[in-house]
């Protein structure tokens, strides 16, 4: 119990961070002020006419392929229309890369930045930079049972969470006397839920939402048990200073307007 409520304080202290650089940001963005651009990264970038951006091709609704292979998704939607704003036009190179290399493609300055279910923490924020939120994620759970309502529903049930992810303190905080059972994937974590080894699966709202687009007999619960913001990733240095304020004021815009939250619920995402 001790090590689920450390957890959440640093979570809780982290979301607080980015709740107040989005208002740095929106205060930045309406009273028209800025920094002094100091290096020609860019102007490189426009250019060159196009954005480069790394994105997951795998993961519905963020970043996905229909039916004849074409990317869409929140997160695809996002990277085009940074594009229309920072160069001109809806050119984009994707680039689709695995979790373990979202980072490093940043950092090997293979893209300009990422759009890839990057969620930002403090341990991250040494190595790279990240945007203003462009999505808050959260842990929730989904199950086929419909007479589940509440948390207290799941008082010692068996719930399946991905083995060492934090998705492990978040329920033991919330569902103290669930039992967990460990998965090494959602495939595994389905498979335990039809074969009744499991009554659950909690995990991230924003893959979950695409599972249960995919297999309607599961629904989600309206109950998140965490807020975990997903930024654009960019490289850290002050000659993409100039990049990093024209993504941050560019998302800034896409909330004040509503425009993310429209394509949020668009794609279905809770």
């Amino acid at each position: 119990m001790y090590n689920g409520c450390n957890r959440w304080q640093v979570i809780t202290r982290l979301h607080l961070v980015l709740s107040a650089t989005i208002v740095w940001i929106f205060c930045l963005f309406i009273v028209g002020t800025g920094l002094t651009a100091s290096a020609a990264e860019m102007p490189e970038i426009q250019q060159r006419g196009y954005l480069t951006v790394a994105v997951k091709d795998n993961l519905r609704p963020l970043g996905f392929r229909d039916a004849s292979g074409n990317l869409q998704g929140l997160e695809i939607d996002l990277a085009q229309r940074l594009a229309v704003d920072l160069v001109g036009t809806e050119a984009v190179k994707f680039k689709p890369v695995a979790n373990s290399d979202r980072l490093s493609v940043v950092l090997d300055k293979k893209v300009d930045f990422a759009i890839a279910r990057v969620t930002a923490t403090e341990s991250r924020s040494r190595i790279v930079s990240f945007s203003v939120p462009y999505y808050l994620d959260s842990t929730v759970l989904v199950t086929k049972d419909p007479s589940v309502q509440k948390l207290s529903d799941f008082a010692k049930q068996k719930i399946a969470v991905l083995n060492n992810s934090s998705t492990i303190a978040q329920v033991r905080y919330y569902v103290p006397n669930a039992k967990l059972v460990g998965v090494n994937s959602y495939d595994e974590a389905r498979s335990q839920i039809e074969t009744n080894a499991a009554f659950a699966f909690a995990a991230d709202a924003s893959v979950l939402s695409g599972w249960v687009q995919q297999y309607p007999q599961y629904r989600l619960l309206p109950i998140k048990l965490s807020t975990e913001p997903l930024s654009v990733v960019m490289p850290k240095g002050l000659q993409y200073d100039e990049l990093r304020r024209n993504v941050n004021q560019a998302i800034a815009r896409y909330l004040a307007s509503g425009w993310l939250q429209q394509r949020s619920q668009y794609w279905g995402l809770p």
